[in-house]
C-alpha cells in the first residue's frame, strides 16, 4: 500500500505542510461567506425594495381607481342634473315662449253672501276651469290638495254639486280626447282620484308626512304649458259654489307657465319618496325670481312676474321662497298694504310653540319706519284661533299716538247655518299693494311656511292705467272691506267667532269644509 495518499486528500496535506497557506485559505472561505451573506442580504433588500413598490403602486392603483370611480358617479351626477332645456317642455325655450298674456282674476261668491248691485263681481272659477279645458290640446297638469268634486252623499243633497260633478266629468273625458292628464295630490283616500286613474289620468301622490311632516296646499293647474290658474280653491264642490274663493288664470303665457310646470314636475319627481333630495334635476331649476322676474305684457299693460314656492326644501336652485315673496311686496310698497286672508297667526303652533316672527316683523317695520297704511282683513269662523286676536291687537297698539301710523283690522265673519256648516269663509290668500300683488296658496300661519307645500304668484305693476289686474284685486279687497259682512277690530271686545273657542283645544289643520 505504499505510495497511495491519505485519506485526507492532497490538498490537507499540502495545508498541513505549510501552514501560512492554511492561514490564506480559510481567510478566503471566510471571505467568500461573508460575500454569500452580503449578496443574500442585498438581494433580500432589492426584493423587499421591489415589494414596497409594488405596494405603494398597488395601493396607488386602488386609489385612483376609486377617484375615477368617484369621478364617473359625479359625471353621471351632474349629467343627470344638466337635461336638455327643453327637454320634458315641448321645445318651448325662454327665447321662444310667449310673453303677451291675457290675465283674468276668478272668484266664487256663495249665493248666500249678497253684495250690492254696484258690486263688482268677476270671473266664476268654474267657468274659468272650464275655459283653461276648452283650450287644452295637449295635457292638464293639476296640483290639489282635496278632491271631492263627484259628491253624492245620500244624507244631502245640493243642487250645487252639480258644478263640481260637470267640471269632474270633464276631467274624465280627457283621455278619450287624446289630451293626458297629470294630477299631484297628498296622500289620502279619494273616489275622484281613483276613478281618475281608471279612465287613464297619471296620477303622483306626495307623502308629505315623510318629506316635511306637514300638507300638500299647493292649488294650481298648467294647460299645454301655455295658461294656468293659480289660487285658493281646491278641486272640491264647495270651492266651486260654498266657499268664498279667489285666484287667477293666465292665458297663452308659456313663458310662465312653463315655469309653473317645473313645480309640478319637482312634485312628480316626488312620488311616494319619504325623502327630499339633495341634488335636483335642472329641469326643475327656477326660470324666474325676485331678482330676476319675467317682463311680460298682461292685457297690454307692462308687468314683471315670478312664481314662488315652499317649504324650503321645494325650493331647488333660483327659486324663491314664498315668504321671501312675501317679503319683497311689502317692502317695495310706498302708500298702502292690502291683506286678505284666512287665518293670521305669526306661530309655529306645533309643539314645541314658537313665536313666528317673519310676516309680523314685515308689517311692523312698514308700520313704524315707512309710515305705510296697512289693513288686513281676516276671516272669522269656527275654526279661527282665539290667539288671533291678541295678535293684531298688538299690531294695532303701536299705532298709538302716531300720526303717520295706520293699521286697521277687520274680521270677515260667515253666515254659518243651523247645521254648523260655514258656506261663506273668505278663502281668499292675497295682497295687494300699490305697485304689486301677491297671491298663494298659504294662510299667512308660522306652520304653513315651516313645514307646507304651496306656490304663490307675484305681479308688479309700476306704471300702470286703470283696469289692470292689481287695480281690479284692489277692487275686490275694497268691496270686502266696507261689505256688511266685515266687523272691525275692537278694543277689549272679542269677535263673536272667537268667543265660542276660548276654552277649546284648536281644530286639526286642514279642516275646511265640513258637511
Amino acid at each position: 500500500m505504499e505510495g497511495r495518499l491519505p485519506a485526507e486528500g492532497f490538498e490537507q496535506l499540502r495545508l498541513k505542510s505549510r501552514p501560512e497557506l492554511a492561514t490564506s485559505a480559510l481567510a478566503r472561505v471566510g471571505s467568500g461567506v461573508y460575500s454569500t451573506v452580503q449578496q443574500q442580504d442585498y438581494s433580500a433588500s432589492v426584493w423587499l425594495s421591489r415589494k414596497e413598490r409594488l405596494e405603494h403602486s398597488q395601493q396607488k392603483c386602488i386609489v385612483v381607481f376609486a377617484l375615477v370611480c368617484c369621478f364617473a358617479v359625479l359625471v353621471a351626477l351632474i349629467f343627470s342634473a344638466v337635461d336638455i332645456w327643453d327637454q320634458d317642455e315641448d321645445g318651448i325655450t325662454e327665447d321662444n315662449c310667449n310673453k303677451n298674456c291675457r290675465v283674468v282674476l276668478v272668484e266664487t261668491i256663495p249665493e248666500d253672501l249678497p253684495y250690492s248691485s254696484n258690486d263688482t263681481a268677476h270671473v266664476p272659477l268654474s267657468s274659468g276651469l272650464h275655459s283653461l279645458l276648452d283650450l287644452a290640446k295637449k295635457t292638464v297638469e293639476v296640483v290639489s290638495p282635496h278632491w271631492n268634486l263627484n259628491f253624492t252623499n245620500e244624507n244631502y243633497s245640493s243642487p250645487l254639486a252639480r258644478q263640481g260633478q260637470d267640471l269632474f266629468e270633464r276631467l274624465l273625458k280627457l283621455g278619450s280626447q287624446q289630451v293626458s292628464l297629470k294630477v299631484a295630490s297628498g296622500l289620502g283616500h279619494s273616489k275622484d282620484l281613483n276613478s281618475l286613474y281608471d279612465s287613464g289620468a297619471d296620477v303622483h301622490y306626495l307623502n308629505m308626512a315623510s318629506l316635511t311632516k306637514g300638507h300638500l296646499n299647493s292649488s294650481f293647474w298648467v294647460v299645454d304649458k301655455k295658461h294656468m290658474y293659480i289660487g285658493s280653491a281646491s278641486m272640491d264642490w264647495r270651492s266651486l259654489t260654498q266657499t268664498k274663493e279667489l285666484g287667477v288664470i293666465i292665458y297663452n303665457c308659456s313663458c310662465l307657465a312653463l315655469d309653473l310646470h317645473r313645480i309640478f314636475t319637482l312634485y312628480w319627481q316626488l312620488n311616494y319618496k319619504d325623502f327630499v333630495p339633495s341634488m335636483w334635476s335642472k329641469r326643475v331649476f327656477a326660470l324666474y325670481n325676485k331678482d330676476r322676474m319675467l317682463k311680460v305684457h298682461l292685457n297690454d299693460t307692462k308687468a314683471e312676474v315670478f312664481i314662488s314656492s315652499s317649504p324650503d326644501t321645494f325650493c331647488p336652485k333660483d327659486r324663491t321662497k314664498d315668504i321671501d315673496a312675501i317679503y319683497k311686496v311689502i317692502s317695495d310698497a310706498r302708500r298702502f298694504i292690502y291683506i286678505s286672508i284666512t287665518e293670521y297667526l305669526p306661530l309655529v303652533n306645533r309643539s314645541p310653540h314658537r313665536y313666528w316672527s317673519r310676516i309680523d316683523g314685515m308689517l311692523r317695520e312698514a308700520l313704524i319706519l315707512r309710515d305705510i297704511k296697512v289693513r288686513l282683513l281676516i276671516s272669522c269662523w269656527t275654526q279661527t284661533n282665539p290667539l288671533t286676536f291678541n295678535f293684531v291687537w298688538s299690531l294695532k297698539t303701536l299705532c298709538t299716538e302716531r300720526p303717520n301710523c295706520t293699521l286697521e283690522v277687520k274680521f270677515f265673519s260667515p253666515k254659518e247655518q243651523r247645521n254648523g256648516t260655514a258656506y261663506t269663509i273668505n278663502r281668499n290668500k292675497f295682497m295687494v299693494t300699490d305697485n304689486a300683488l301677491y297671491i298663494g296658496n298659504f294662510d299667512w300661519v308660522g306652520n304653513e311656511f315651516a313645514y307646507n307645500a304651496g306656490a304663490g304668484l307675484v305681479i308688479r305693476q309700476e306704471n300702470r292705467t286703470n283696469h289692470t289686474i292689481l287695480d281690479q284685486l284692489k277692487t275686490v279687497f275694497e268691496r270686502d272691506w266696507y261689505s256688511r259682512h266685515s266687523k272691525s277690530l275692537q278694543a277689549n271686545k272679542i269677535p263673536e267667532c272667537i268667543k265660542h273657542r276660548m276654552n277649546q283645544p284648536a281644530s286639526p289643520k286642514g279642516s275646511q269644509y265640513s258637511v
